[in-house]
């Protein structure tokens, strides 16, 4: 080979790196929307996962308070924080339901985006919204309904609903 056939033929082209530098671009937004619909999901099911977890506790209060389920003290109730309902004694049935959907909402708050749950006796548990939860009280199962915000717009947009038999 020639000298000058020589110089032709050494390194990479301008063209070529330029080539490289954008599949290499492509590809590392390609892995970067991989990791943010991962944490997307990742939170998404954390949230899920808290919602049920609050659910279930507050289930287990109602079937703990067997005189408040037959005074249906747990249907559509009123929150009400009672100190006495804190100890073993002084505390009526209605004061617990009551105390228990009290701490039960203060839970919802805390952990969940948006948070807010009802409890009710509803024949249609999958509907309703935080401002019209659609409870209409037909039917002998309880369901607890939970919403938070899942895509954090300020709006409670996920419903949970667990209907349960006290």
């Amino acid at each position: 080979m020639s000298m000058k056939q020589w110089r032709h033929q050494s390194g990479s082209s301008l063209i070529e790196i330029l080539v490289t530098l954008v599949i290499l671009a492509i590809g590392i937004l390609g892995v970067f929307a991989l990791q943010t619909s991962s944490l997307k999901s990742n939170q998404n099911s954390y949230l899920r996962t808290q919602a049920t977890i609050l659910s279930y506790d507050i289930v287990e209060r109602i079937r703990a308070n067997r005189e408040g389920v037959n005074n249906l003290d747990y249907n559509n109730p009123t929150p009400a924080t009672t100190a006495s309902c804190l100890t073993t004694t002084g505390c009526s049935a209605t004061q617990m339901a009551a105390n228990d959907i009290s701490e039960w909402q203060s839970l919802l708050a805390f952990q969940l985006p948006s948070g807010a749950g009802i409890i009710c006796i509803d024949s249609t548990p999958n509907d309703g919204t935080t401002a019209l939860p659609a409870c209409d009280n037909s039917g002998d199962l309880y369901v607890v309904k939970t919403w938070w915000d899942e895509n954090r717009d300020g709006t409670a947009d996920q419903l949970l609903a667990t209907s349960f038999q006290p």
